[in-house]
């Protein structure tokens, strides 16, 4: 066997440098330090330049970058991009082992790795360590994804390279990855742990005190990188405010952000009940719709097999009949176009609900790429309707390269509308998602695994329909002589039960046992409320820097934020303070990249330097590998290097290698030689089109309601309800309505067989109880005794809300 042929192989039978990645999660509370281990070995004949492209959380902030090559380690340090890869660059012409990571300045989500000069039959161990926010999810629970699936993204057309060469990322099938993945997670918390889930296989939940305020689990033997691993935590009594403050490094000079005390509050708004209760009767519904290919890929979810499409036609459905009446709608769609259901919004009625289900039941995966750019400007282009105020649901897959440019988008326009986002499947960009939400003071969510996409949307609409908190202010009560400089951008979106979390730098003499106090005001429909909070100002025992780096990370954000929306192209101040936070911090941004050379004895590693692409999972079924065959894509960091890097092959070598996706980061600009290429790439209407799985019986009762919230007497509403006309006609009180009847028998079986799917009809349920209420109806309890006759249950009519 030749020696270049031994070991790990891509699907293009060249060996594979990467062995194994080892992930370590230590939670506290709210807070996930991440440590990655991956093991590299150079197992041909000559030395090597191993790049990794890999997904990592969107917010996360990398803190430290290290390399063990036998027994010296060498640790990287933060340095303005351009020079670190200059630096790297010069080291390897040199023959120097050298070691860089950098962070892509398109999606903040996405990072490359580069070993280089590692020797035959050398190995090297690289160590990198993050930290993360956990989001708080529907449920309370805390939500941990290690991305794991790094799905291709849409380069739309026309958004121009920036200079430099272009950093080939292989990617292949996930069952297909050569190389292992371990995982374990410890978690603590001042609160009981009440349990931990995962959409993959875990090992039993282990607790390691009597309080059970600390556990561990692990991933079971035999993970494959088929899914990001998501854990799932819950705590009891999670909706705790809480404060953590973090003595500064003692190397560090005081005054700086790193020598100064930081605090991280964590906020949690209660709001009175009379104000929860009620639900908006007005707004503007905006639905923007993901229907690029790669919407075709059927959900993790082995329940019914649906589609990721056909789950949001699913969703669109539930939604549209939520709605209450006197609101406004629209419905777009896009893919490398995009188009809308009607030319502005239109007000909700029986006649235009109806005209909007029936073009989103043929809704396909078929519209091409993912520019979700050009869709976003004409909405923000329509004026807003008065007294209606506009909220955006967004579904996509995230598979969108110019992530920046379209979260800016929506921070231009936030004082116009909420946006409400939604990541379907498996590598879903966290950073478009969650960047959307928060910038356009919206809530995110993500559907992966077995989850159901309904109850998530259905949440989501809850918030929306709820008044929108505005003029939101923190004021700070600390003792004499500590003063206060708030690290994080403004609080704009409040919502019941979300976490609204504030970083700050404390200055002065802290006192022993001195307290502080932070006082959140805003204004709820129409009343003025306030929440307080008192905390300790005592430093937290080995808490490391953690807080210190997330606080970094949120006024680094903040800054390259402020820099895309300055005028020029590049503000160069801006830039400075960054590049000066990132490298006293030493957390990663934009601007900079982690270097690392080893010097070793000085002697020049010898032979031509081969150069291998580590391959990344993604999430692809068989039926993918013919849709997504084409051009063999290539990710851009915006790097000249001093060696040239080829990429691509011929149309027909492209097709031979089905298993590599069409598009991947910066690689689809088709050009007219991908002439033999493009209709794959297009998908036709026949191959994708909407598939019509049997109905499930609570969608075939809900597509029946009417927009005013009653139902129509009918054998298609007996047929859901499992029932013949004949018996739900015979069964009808003699002196109702037959609409007060079939209304009235479907709140009853919604209540009687569908209680564990409440949260997917709620809304619906209370505009039929409103429509009932305004019918003044004498004999509701006889007909809620023969509903329940008939369908064998024991509803009681106060359970009905009647």
């Amino acid at each position: 066997m030749v020696n270049c042929r031994c070991g790990l192989l891509t699907l293009k039978q060249e060996p594979v440098p990467l062995k194994s990645v080892e992930v370590e999660v230590e939670v506290r509370d709210h807070v996930a330090t991440v440590v990655s281990t991956l093991n590299y070995g150079n197992q041909e004949d000559n030395p090597l330049e191993a790049v990794f492209v890999f997904p990592l959380p969107g917010d996360a902030a990398v803190c430290h970058f290290s390399a063990k090559i036998g027994q010296t380690e060498i640790v990287a340090e933060v340095k303005e991009k351009q020079k670190a890869r200059e630096e790297y660059d010069d080291a390897l012409s040199s023959g120097q082992q050298a070691f860089l990571l950098e962070e892509s300045e398109q999606s903040p989500d996405i990072f490359s790795l580069s070993v280089g000069c590692l020797p035959p039959k050398e190995s090297a161990s690289i160590r990198l360590e993050y930290v993360t926010e956990l989001a708080v999810q529907a449920d309370d629970g805390l939500r941990f994804c290690l991305p794991a699936v790094l799905n291709p993204r849409y380069q739309p057309q026309g958004s121009g390279d920036q200079g430099g060469s272009n950093i080939q990322m292989t990617s292949i099938p996930a069952s297909k990855v050569p190389y292992s993945l371990s995982f374990c997670a410890h978690v603590s918390s001042p609160r009981p742990v009440v349990k931990i889930e995962s959409n993959c296989s875990l090992d039993p939940l282990q607790y390691l005190n009597t309080e059970q305020t600390q556990a561990t689990t692990k991933l079971a033997a035999g993970h494959k990188f088929d899914r990001d691993v998501e854990v799932l935590i819950y705590y009891k009594d999670a909706h705790q405010p809480t404060a953590v403050v973090e003595a500064g490094e003692a190397s560090a000079k005081p005054g700086t952000l790193m020598g100064d005390p930081a605090v991280m509050l964590s906020l949690y708004p209660e709001f009175p009940q009379s104000v929860m209760s009620s639900v908006a009767s007005c707004g503007e519904f905006v639905c923007l719709l993901d229907r690029s290919g790669s919407m075709g890929v059927q959900l993790n979810n082995s329940e019914n097999h649906q589609s990721r499409i056909g789950s949001a036609r699913d969703t669109l459905l539930l939604l549209l009949k939520s709605l209450p009446l006197g609101c406004y709608f629209n419905i777009y769609s896009f893919g490398s176009r995009y188009k809308h259901i009607f030319p502005k919004s239109v007000e909700y009625s029986q006649k235009t609900m109806e005209e909007a289900l029936k073009k989103v039941g043929e809704m396909g995966a078929n519209l091409g790429g993912t520019e979700i750019l050009r869709p976003l400007q004409h909405i923000y282009s329509q004026p807003c309707i008065q007294n209606q105020p506009r909220q955006l649901f967004v579904f996509t897959d995230g598979e969108v390269q110019n992530t920046k440019e379209v979260i800016n988008l929506v921070k231009k326009n936030s004082h116009l509308h909420r946006c409400f986002s939604f990541g379907i499947g498996e590598g879903a960009s966290s950073a478009l998602i969650n960047g959307l939400a928060k910038e356009g003071g919206g809530h995110a969510q993500f559907i992966t695994g077995t989850d159901r996409m309904q109850p998530k949307v259905m949440q989501s609409l809850r918030y929306a329909l709820q008044p929108a908190v505005i003029d939101v202010s923190v004021s700070w009560e600390l003792p004499k002589d500590v003063s206060v400089s708030v690290l994080s951008p403004p609080i704009t979106a409040l919502f019941q039960g979300q976490r609204s979390l504030v970083y700050a730098q404390l200055s002065g003499q802290i006192p022993e046992a001195a307290e502080g106090s932070v006082t959140v005001k805003y204004t709820l429909a129409g009343q003025p409320l306030q929440n307080r909070f008192n905390f300790s100002l005592k430093p937290a025992e080995d808490s490391g820097l953690t807080v210190h780096r997330l606080a970094a990370r949120a006024l680094i954000r903040s800054l390259e934020m402020e820099n895309r929306e300055s005028k020029d192209q590049q503000d160069e101040s801006v830039k400075k303070k960054v590049v000066e936070l990132s490298v006293q911090s030493g957390v990663n941004s934009v601007f900079t990249a982690f270097v690392a050379v080893n010097k070793g004895d000085g002697e020049a590693i010898q032979g031509p330097l081969v150069r291998r692409n580590v391959p990344t999972p993604m999430y692809m079924t068989s039926s993918m590998k013919v849709r997504r065959c084409g051009r063999l894509g290539a990710t851009k960091f915006g790097r000249k290097s001093k060696r040239s890097l080829t990429a691509g092959g011929s149309p027909s070598e492209m097709l031979e290698n089905c298993a590599m996706p069409s598009r991947v980061l910066r690689g689809c600009n088709l050009s007219s030689s991908d002439a033999g290429i493009c209709s794959l790439l297009n998908m036709d209407e026949h191959m994708f089109g909407p598939s019509k799985p049997p109905m499930d019986p609570l969608l075939q009762l809900v597509s029946l309601q009417k927009a005013s919230g009653c139902w129509d007497l009918a054998p298609d509403l007996a047929a859901a309800v499992g029932k013949t006309s004949e018996e739900v006609e015979k069964q009808k009180p003699a002196l109702v309505s037959q609409e007060v009847w079939a209304t009235i028998l479907s709140l009853i079986w919604l209540h009687g067989f569908k209680m564990d799917s409440k949260d997917e009809w709620e809304l619906l349920a209370m505009k039929a109880v409103s429509w009932l209420q305004a019918q003044n109806v004498s004999c509701v309890e006889e007909c809620v005794d023969a509903g329940n006759a008939l369908l064998g249950c024991k509803v009681q009519k106060d359970a009905l809300g009647l």
